[in-house]
């Protein structure tokens, strides 16, 4: 998972973000399997605990950072939330 600090669109991310990003990678890390998407479904809520709000476009950036070591099993049950996300979304607006 060390190959996400290489990726060239952090570079135009906000330092603080990029810190939050790297400790919640290392505890991803040694989350196993089936924890992972809990685990993320927790990444942007303890973020704004510590004042940090992700962009629509870096939120986007970082689930397909941090989800490229889910199993695919999970991977469809974050596909499901997603589009249920979008959809209460686009309620609201």
């Amino acid at each position: 998972m060390n190959d996400w600090k290489k990726d060239p669109r952090l570079k135009k991310m906000d330092p603080k973000k990029i810190e939050v990003l790297m400790e919640f990678s290392e505890r991803l890390e040694r989350t196993p399997g089936p924890q992972m998407l809990s685990t993320l479904l927790s990444f942007q809520a303890e973020a704004r605990k510590k004042g940090i709000v992700f962009t629509n476009e870096e939120t986007e950036i970082l689930a397909g950072i941090l989800t490229a070591g889910l199993p695919q099993s999970e991977m469809r049950k974050l596909s499901v939330l997603k589009m249920f996300s979008q959809k209460a979304a686009s309620k609201n607006n």
